[in-house]
């Protein structure tokens, strides 16, 4: 491993669902269901992983909302049952479970369940899992530039933007976008700065541990030099 590459946050954006699904001629809700349980595996992975700290998944953006009804309603089903199987493993592994973005949207039950998953893991220390839930890039860093006002700040320097957003754990590493796009659709976009990244034409559903192993040696072949020589 190279020392100027240690990996402690990986960012991925899961992207290729439905375009999974419509290959196989299949409903795009499968294609969410086989998602879920890539995250399930990549999770374990982490876990056992000797220098990440903390993953960041990119579940629901604030442009979601746009999808159809239908699809939506099904994707807060799969977020709530989802939650409640993980919770076993988070105990088991030794995750904390924290979630980002607003989730006020959701419905109460929804809410709740995010609260108390996040209350039941909170004291667990081997990795930091963090779901973007409505989320966005540009709204964080807003609503973090807001809050420091009502604090009574009057000159905000870039520490006191990066101690105070909702993801103070470390800036990303390395972002993984999985389906061929190269895009950051308003992920993450101040914990990006210096962030090594990484696009791979596999759909989400058919993403792996082996492939992300790959990538992981692939990154640490990289020169980290944030800006300098």
């Amino acid at each position: 491993m190279s020392k100027n590459t240690p990996l402690r946050h990986l960012a991925i954006i899961m992207d290729g669902n439905g375009r999974w699904a419509k290959q196989k001629g299949l409903n795009r809700t499968k294609g969410h269901e086989e998602g879920a349980k890539v995250i399930h595996d990549i999770t374990e992975y982490c876990v056992n992983h000797p220098t990440i700290e903390t993953v960041t998944f990119y579940a629901f953006s604030t442009e979601n909302w746009k999808r159809p009804k239908i699809e939506i309603e099904f994707l807060m089903k799969l977020l709530d049952k989802y939650l409640q199987n993980e919770l076993l493993l988070f105990q088991e592994k030794n995750v904390a479970f924290k979630a980002i973005g607003d989730i006020k949207a959701f419905s109460k039950p929804l809410q709740q369940r995010i609260y108390d998953v996040q209350e039941q893991t909170k004291n667990n220390t081997k990795l930091t899992y963090v779901l973007a839930l409505n989320y966005g890039g540009r709204a964080e860093i807003a609503d973090t530039v807001n809050r420091l006002i009502a604090q009574g700040k009057t000159t905000i320097s870039e520490k006191d933007i990066s101690s105070a957003l909702q993801t103070p754990y470390s800036d990303v590493d390395l972002l993984i976008r999985t389906s061929g796009e190269m895009r950051l659709s308003n992920f993450l976009l101040w914990q990006l700065s210096y962030s090594e990244l990484y696009f791979t034409q596999t759909l989400w559903p058919d993403f792996n541990a082996a492939e992300l192993d790959e990538i992981i040696q692939h990154y640490h072949q990289r020169k980290r030099r944030f800006g300098g020589l």
